[in-house]
């Protein structure tokens, strides 16, 4: 079994920055995959960005592209997510996601992550 726990979220201005951290526990840290998914209120959840097992490649949704920034420092247990040029449309439920061995564009889906954190909330501002 897999803990993750989110943190780093909270109020910030459009334009501002923020950096959210996933401390994961249970496994080899190097052997999962990770990523970020959001949820915004009254809709679904969607993918942010993904890293690989052992953080060869990185994946991200268009619409973070150039803002969004996923690492991992595996000698912490633990991803992050740098986030500048917030915009008040990523406003969400941000959580932190992992499976085993996992690469490719299957950690885009929801169903290609087996592990999930509780979530942390950014809330950006006009």
């Amino acid at each position: 079994q897999v803990q993750l726990v989110e943190s780093g979220g909270g109020l910030v201005q459009a334009g501002g920055s923020l950096r959210l951290s996933c401390a994961a526990s249970g496994r080899t840290f190097s052997h999962l995959a990770m990523g970020w998914f959001r949820q915004a209120p009254g809709k679904e959840r969607d993918f942010v960005a993904a890293s690989s097992w052992g953080g060869t490649s990185t994946y991200y949704a268009d619409s973070v592209k150039g803002r969004f920034t996923i690492s991992r420092d595996n000698a912490k247990n633990t991803m992050y997510l740098q986030m500048i040029s917030l915009k008040p449309e990523d406003t969400a439920v941000y959580y932190c996601a992992a499976t085993l061995w996992g690469s490719g564009s299957r950690l885009m889906k929801m169903g290609g992550m087996d592990y999930w954190g509780k979530g942390t909330l950014v809330t950006v501002s006009s």
